[in-house]
């Protein structure tokens, strides 16, 4: 079994990144700049942000989290916002969810701007995206086509199935698979017999957010596996995913693991989103 290294990939995208990087500096006198906001106290939000600020930083772009008050109400989180569409010296925008239940994300998705979405899934992003203009990608399912990509695994003709169909992974995952001329069908909790899909598909993208809920009956021989799952709670309290990866050696052609598969593409993907972003406003060809 060809395990997918996610940290691999990563490696390669990011060191293509630094000239780019370089130039901007040059042209500009600044860096790529990228703003996160995060709104409360939650732990595992918060050790997210921290990773991608190093990630930033690592490769010479600029950071820099608003950490806001759980007290925050909409409005001010609203004129945030706004501030930073405004702001000529930020490039990208994320904002870290899930919110604390008071605050709307239906909100935060219509006010930031498509031209400074680093997560490419604001309404305006995706309805780019999906009209076949996208300005950026949304970031994991943009990642797992870099990963099939540097792996030379061509989805053209293949029988995919998506298990998911969250707006953050499972939909668009399922359109860039139908351009790149692979056969979608997307499954979900409601499917009947999920077993019976997987089977039959020659790729499967496991975006269900349980953990080890496939495993090697769930796949044929010879299938390509990538799990999106990220579960701290698996089998002796270590990462798992939503696929019990410990089964599908000997039977699936590749895998990615978790730890170290689908994650690091998911945030290298968001820095490469910032770059593409902080060169489109510059009007800095790639």
């Amino acid at each position: 079994m060809l395990i997918l290294d996610g940290k691999e990939v990563s490696n390669k995208v990011r060191a293509s990144l630094l000239p780019r990087i370089q130039k901007f500096v040059e042209k500009t006198g600044r860096a790529p700049q990228l703003t996160v906001v995060i709104v409360g106290d939650d732990k595992a939000s918060h050790i997210y942000v921290r990773n991608k600020k190093i990630a930033c930083e690592k490769l010479g772009m600029s950071s820099t989290i608003l950490a806001l008050p759980v007290t925050t109400t909409q409005s001010q989180l609203n004129q945030t916002l706004h501030q930073l569409n405004q702001d000529p010296t930020v490039d990208g925008i994320l904002v870290q969810f899930p919110l604390p239940a008071h605050l709307s994300s239906h909100e935060v998705l219509e006010i930031v701007s498509p031209d400074k979405d680093a997560d490419g899934l604001t309404y305006k992003s995706i309805g780019y995206f999906f009209a076949g203009q996208p300005i950026v990608r949304p970031c994991t399912p943009a990642g797992i086509m870099t990963i099939l990509k540097h792996y030379n695994i061509s989805v053209e003709g293949l029988r995919a199935v998506v298990v998911g169909r969250s707006n953050i992974v499972g939909k668009p995952m399922a359109q860039m698979l139908t351009e790149a001329n692979a056969t979608v069908t997307v499954c979900h909790s409601k499917t009947k017999n999920l077993a019976q899909f997987t089977r039959e598909a020659d790729l499967v993208v496991v975006a269900a957010g349980r953990a080890g809920l496939l495993g090697k009956d769930d796949f044929k021989k010879d299938a390509i596996v990538i799990d999106v799952g990220m579960h701290g709670s698996g089998m002796g309290g270590k990462l798992c995913g939503d696929v019990r990866f410990e089964e599908l050696h000997g039977w699936v052609a590749a895998a990615t693991p978790v730890p170290g598969g689908v994650g690091p593409m998911t945030i290298t993907t968001l820095l490469q989103n910032t770059c593409l972003l902080a060169e489109k406003r510059a009007r800095l060809s790639v």
